[in-house]
């Protein structure tokens, strides 16, 4: 209690003890340290051991690599042997595979040369046969497109190329139909000034009726549409095919106004185009034939299409007449069969009097052969 209350003895008290506590520190360390230099030296000894032990392996081990090289070596003096024997022998396997192909390639190489030698020959035989060909088809061509352009210089006037165009329509039409049933230069009226080129002779209800065909060919406004089209510039393609379009439908619009007279013609016409790349590109703008057919009662028709178009033309016109000739024959039957009616209430008076004229033949016979008896009778009397 008095060291407790007395500062001074409390902290001679607290150093003893710490001084206590670093003592057993340095005792344990002591030992702690002798422990670690045994549990070192038992190591140390454990590694003596072991390297002792790996020394003997590396000797027993140096030993066998030894060995292992004297039979290497060995085993590589006979393996160079046999690779000396094997190189010799494939040497001399080469060496003949050599000389027979050598032998092989120059037999080939003769037969091959004979061959190209025979076929070039005949290859350069063709090649000039065929440039004399392409020299003499260069001369045709040089003809053709001289020809081209005297046509082209000819179709240049509108005179000619509608001289052009009735020529062919001319053609077409002597090869489809007989001469009796195409007239040429028709008079429409007749007995007028205005002739149409050539109308065919169609059937109709009251006879026969006449189809205008007329050839037109309006050449410039194709040429500046396929010029432009060439030239790939859309403006100028869509302003041309415009002025074509009106080009068309404008000598619809003539053919109208001067072929179509009823009852003298038939209520259509035909207009031909003369070349198949003129009605294909009118044929190709859109509703153009439907609105010319429409407006103007103008059938457009080009080389390929005019059989075909005239042919339907006289079927349709062949098929109204012989609708019309079917009335007529129902009437004529209708008639016939009154008539025939008639004929039989004849017969059937004719049969009564035939009956009547029997009877009174009988009565007739009758009397005669009382006659004959009442002679026989007087002749036998005199007798």
């Amino acid at each position: 209690m008095d060291a407790l209350m007395n500062p001074t003895g409390v902290s001679g008290v607290w150093i003893g003890v710490a001084l206590a506590l670093i003592a057993v520190a340095v005792i344990c360390g002591a030992l702690l340290h002798a422990r670690s230099e045994r549990r070192q030296a038992r190591a140390l000894l454990r590694l003596r051991q072991d390297a002792a032990q790996q020394s003997e392996a590396v000797t027993r081990l140096s030993e066998g690599l030894n060995a292992a090289l004297r039979q290497i070596e060995a085993m590589s003096g006979a393996m160079e042997l046999r690779q000396d024997r094997m190189r010799r022998t494939l040497d001399e396997r080469m060496e003949l595979m050599n000389r027979a192909n050598e032998r092989r390639l120059e037999q080939m190489q003769a037969l091959v040369s004979d061959k190209l030698d025979g076929r070039l020959s005949e290859s350069f035989g063709a090649v000039n046969d065929q440039l004399a060909n392409v020299h003499r088809g260069l001369g045709e061509m040089r003809e053709l497109a001289a020809g081209v352009t005297d046509l082209q210089k000819m179709l240049g006037g509108v005179k000619t190329r509608g001289v052009w165009g009735e020529v062919q329509l001319r053609a077409l039409l002597e090869q489809l139909f007989a001469p009796g049933q195409v007239v040429e230069n028709a008079a429409i009226p007749e007995g007028s000034q205005t002739r149409v080129e050539f109308a065919l002779r169609v059937p109709a209800g009251d006879g026969e009726r006449l189809l205008p065909i007329d050839a037109k060919f309006p050449q410039e406004d194709y040429l500046r549409l396929v010029e432009a089209s060439e030239a790939g510039n859309a403006e100028a393609v869509q302003r041309s095919g415009m002025q074509m379009e009106r080009a068309v439908a404008e000598q619809a619009r003539r053919i109208h106004d001067k072929y179509i007279r009823p009852p003298r013609t038939t209520d259509f016409a035909v207009m031909f185009l003369p070349t198949e790349s003129l009605y294909a590109e009118v044929a190709r703008r859109e509703g153009l034939i439907g609105r010319v057919q429409e407006r103007f009662r103008v059938l457009i028709s080009g080389p390929a299409t005019l059989c075909a178009l005239l042919t339907s033309v006289q079927m349709g016109m062949r098929t109204v007449t012989l609708e019309k000739r079917s009335g007529e024959v129902l009437d004529m039957l209708s008639g016939m069969k009154q008539d025939f009616a008639r004929f039989d209430e004849s017969i059937q008076r004719m049969r009564q009097r035939l009956t009547q004229a029997e009877g009174e033949l009988d009565v007739l016979e009758r009397q005669s052969r009382r006659v004959l008896r009442a002679l026989d009778n007087v002749d036998g009397t005199e007798i």
